[in-house]
């Protein structure tokens, strides 16, 4: 999957399509993404100790992750990411890590 947890993020297709926010959680097994105050959706809740009153809960839902771009800040626009590698280390045997950057201005897309 293209996306991490904390990585902002825009919906480019779907009844959401336009909105911005974090990614919450991942459904890696599904695809899926649940990314804040997107997709929200109502649940009907029993009362339980949790919640003493129970009632309609809205909460996210969660988005394909197809239908979702990373947000570049500094071109205020969705891009695709790329890896690229920085290598650490002296000579051939340093070891080399990735890291996602904007294909059109190469700023890294921060995790937080």
């Amino acid at each position: 999957m293209h996306l991490r947890k904390g990585d902002q993020v825009v919906v480019i297709a779907g009844k959401e399509k336009g909105k911005r926010g974090r990614v919450l959680r991942l459904l890696t097994g599904a695809g899926r993404v649940v990314i804040e105050r997107v997709n929200m959706v109502k649940r009907h809740t029993k009362p339980s100790q949790r919640n003493p009153r129970g009632g309609i809960v809205e909460k996210e839902g969660s988005v394909e992750s197809s239908n979702v771009s990373l947000w570049c800040n500094k071109c205020v626009a969705p891009r695709r990411p790329k890896a690229e590698e920085i290598k650490e280390g002296k000579g051939t045997e340093g070891s080399a890590k990735k890291r996602r950057v904007c294909v059109k201005c190469s700023t890294v897309f921060e995790t937080s």
